[in-house]
């Protein structure tokens, strides 16, 4: 027996092959028992009896999956909170989207949540939409953020999203993929002929399933590509090619099984970008410059991809932060941004609104921006204030963006897996200044205050740019959305130490020479 076929044996797999496709799931909040009777999701009506990692409870609940609260401790500073009559259209829009649930993910969170909790959890189960606590004034309709949960509710959520990712670890998904996203650089000439050969492959005759692959809107009319010479190959392609743009992955991620990159690490980081809530599992091709999180050969993709999509594939999941930004509604008084986000509170005093958010997976910078000047900055984690920082900016980083920006401001490396949040200042103006690592349980608050001298910039994943006006400040956390990446089979644990060898040469050096010892004249005559 080969050792390939050993190891298949050896590897338990979680079959979801038996998902209907998306255009049959049903996303209604009107839902009667009989799904849940029937075993299956009462939203996306995924089967879920056949899932043996965690054992099943008699009641599945994944719509607009939750969070766990704890009655004792349901206090939530006004300042964050949200009022739905006010939200920005951004805001509304990601409210809509979390309707949808991505169910390989958050169905198994929701029944390792529920298996702890029947052996003598405390916790009461409700929905999102009661998230906005009464006793701290009116109701400010559904909450979708993990920024307003409380320390307990925020600690339950990071602490599944670990272990399912550690069950992940060591089992291959099964998927029914059917609907293919592709994304590449469609302004990278050069990878277009990449693009152009694994749609044709996707679409021959030859696969055993019809394949419908999705490519960017661009490549309609490239020439390059040539999109109706690939569907005038066979008349089975008729209809298969279609195209993707935004709004499709912003509203309607559901219709997508399976995501394929081909390019670099950016490549991937946008399609975090296009897919802010629900993500489905991403496998990438390296064609980019350096490669932390491009796992596989281009050379080889018919057998990666093959293999994949038959006999399953082993995920990833990568913590992402959510950011909000938060408005003050207080520009013309003299106020005290400290004061406000950890002091006494006053009745129906609601200090900030919240504008936009965002699920990013590197990281969070706020810096001077286009001003002359350094920035001031102010930092709070939870209810406490830790520091006032004089700097170009602050870099708030994932595990995965430790090699990105805050390798370049000085901070540490660190796994992917770990659980924390990076923080590291750009030229702090001090000596004292050392960057300091987090748990993902703490909710910070990065602002500018009220008397700074100019206003300072927020950046996501390196592309919305939002400035932030004294007493504005942006609300950091972990999302409840993380991103699942593909894996290479069994290579889980020496990936990422390779990655760092190969792309940055990580305590690479020339070996010290040993000694030569000296011998006598007698030691020398001796055979």
């Amino acid at each position: 027996m080969s050792s390939n076929s050993m190891q298949n044996q050896a590897i338990p797999q979680i079959d979801l092959s038996n998902i209907p496709a998306p255009e049959a799931r049903l996303h209604s909040d009107e839902v009667g028992d009989e799904h849940y009777q029937s075993g299956r999701c009462p939203v996306c009506m995924q089967q879920t009896n056949d899932i043996p990692a965690i054992e099943a409870p008699q009641r599945i609940q994944c719509k607009r999956f939750g969070v766990v609260f704890d009655d004792d401790n349901a206090h939530r500073r006004k300042s964050s909170l949200v009022d739905a009559d006010h939200l920005s259209p951004s805001i509304k829009q990601r409210s809509e989207q979390s309707d949808n649930t991505a169910c390989f993910v958050h169905h198994l969170l929701e029944r390792e949540r529920k298996t702890r909790n029947a052996k003598g959890s405390n916790l009461q189960e409700i929905n999102e939409d009661t998230l906005g606590d009464k006793r701290d004034g009116p109701d400010h309709g559904p909450a979708t953020h993990s920024r307003l949960l409380t320390k307990k509710q925020l600690s339950e959520m990071a602490w599944g999203v670990r272990e399912l990712s550690k069950r992940l670890g060591s089992v291959r998904l099964k998927l029914k993929v059917k609907n293919v996203f592709l994304l590449t650089k469609a302004h990278d000439e050069s990878l277009i002929g990449y693009t152009k050969e694994v749609v044709d492959w996707l679409l021959s005759k030859d696969r055993q399933v019809p394949y419908t692959v999705y490519v960017e809107n661009t490549l309609a009319q490239n020439k390059t590509f040539d999109a109706q010479g690939i569907v005038s190959k066979d008349p089975s392609r008729e209809g298969r090619l279609k195209y993707w743009n935004n709004e499709l992955c912003a509203k309607h991620p559901l219709t997508f099984d399976f995501i394929v990159t081909l390019g670099g690490d950016g490549t991937l980081l946008y399609a975090s970008w296009l897919f802010q809530r629900i993500v489905p599992p991403v496998l990438s091709f390296a064609l980019g410059s350096l490669g932390f999180l491009t796992k596989f050969d281009y050379s080889s993709f018919r057998e990666t991809l093959s293999t994949a999509f038959a006999d399953g594939v082993t995920v990833s999941l990568r913590l992402r932060f959510e950011g909000t930004v938060m408005r003050s509604q207080n520009k013309g008084a003299h106020r005290d941004l400290i004061e406000e986000l950890i002091g006494a509170e006053s009745d129906n005093d609601y200090t900030h609104k919240a504008d936009r958010s965002y699920e990013i997976l590197n990281d969070i910078v706020v810096d001077r921006g286009p001003n002359p000047t350094m920035s001031a900055i102010e930092i709070f984690g939870d209810d406490e204030h830790f520091t006032t920082v004089q700097a170009d900016g602050v870099c708030v980083a994932t595990p995965t963006g430790s090699t990105a920006y805050n390798l370049a401001a000085g901070g540490s490396l660190c796994h992917p897996e770990n659980p924390v949040i990076l923080v590291t200042a750009i030229c702090a103006h001090t000596l004292s200044f050392r960057p300091i690592i987090l748990p993902d349980t703490i909710v910070l608050r990065v602002g500018v205050p009220y008397d700074a001298r100019t206003s300072s910039w927020a950046s996501f994943d390196g592309r919305e740019r939002v400035e932030l006006c004294p007493g504005d400040y942006v609300t950091i956390s972990a999302s409840r959305y993380p991103f699942a990446n593909v894996m290479q089979q069994g290579r889980r644990s020496e990936d990422w130490v390779n990655s760092i060898s190969r792309t940055l040469n990580w305590n690479s050096r020339q070996r010290q020479k040993s000694f030569k010892e000296w011998q006598t004249d007698e030691q020398q005559k001796v055979p």
